[in-house]
């Protein structure tokens, strides 16, 4: 697999391809987490034999660039800045039509935004407020936010497929506001199914939060690859 590190307006971002990519993916990551996407772009192409062009990028601040809107600390004392339509901008207006035209991706190969933790809500949210993107990889997302599942249950997503995932002992914490991430997530699932008709898969995995979040985020995407090639995604 090829890969090199390229910077579109003003951000880094590490590029790992196949030949003749099939799906382009775009993922979100901390600058610190830069050297483990090489890991996570071997997963995936250990788990489907599909071609891909996967396209991490550097945040500058986690939880202002990723969150939504704004919300107190669940920990520590960062509260969330809420700047993701910023992000968002950036992906729409600057990455993904720089990855076409470097890459000569026409606009049939389709995108598929993932990420792990608050980078899968983010991921989420974006299909909620664009069309640019035909699945959601979302594993183990921060779907705990204040006011995320109102706002998923308000308006229907874009995309054709989404994927969701959590970890069996995430919802076992001290944490009051954390610990209601197993009930939103449900919620999400039924949503997604029952109110907006939107195929989605929802995977549990062993252990709590931090465990292999580069092998649920690799299965989180290879899985929806798997189900847009399937055509199992819905239309529109």
């Amino acid at each position: 697999m090829d890969a090199e590190v390229m910077t579109a307006a003003g951000r880094k971002c590490r590029i790992f391809r196949k030949q003749d990519p099939a799906f382009l993916l775009i993922q979100p990551i901390d600058a610190r987490e830069g050297e483990e996407t090489a890991r996570e772009a071997d997963l995936i192409a250990e788990m489907t034999g599909r071609h891909f062009l996967m396209a991490a990028f550097e945040t500058k601040d986690w939880n202002r660039d990723l969150s939504p809107w704004p919300a107190p600390p669940a920990f520590g004392k960062e509260p969330f800045g809420g700047e993701a339509e910023r992000t968002l901008s950036y992906v729409r207006e600057e990455l993904l039509p720089d990855l076409r035209s470097r890459y000569g991706l026409s606009e049939t190969v389709p995108a598929v935004i993932g990420g792990y933790s608050l980078a899968g809500l983010f991921a989420l949210w974006s299909v909620w407020r664009c069309r640019d993107f035909a699945a959601a990889a979302a594993a183990s997302p921060s779907v705990w936010f204040p006011g995320w599942t109102g706002f998923a249950e308000a308006s229907a997503p874009c995309a054709r497929a989404v994927y969701l995932s959590l970890g069996d002992r995430e919802e076992r914490t001290k944490n009051r506001v954390m610990a209601a991430v197993g009930d939103c997530i449900r919620r999400t699932e039924k949503t997604l199914r029952e109110r907006h008709g939107t195929p989605c898969v929802l995977e549990w995995n062993e252990g709590n939060h931090f465990r292999e979040p580069d092998r649920r985020t690799a299965r989180a995407f290879a899985r929806c690859m798997d189900l847009l090639a399937k055509g199992e995604g819905k239309n529109g």
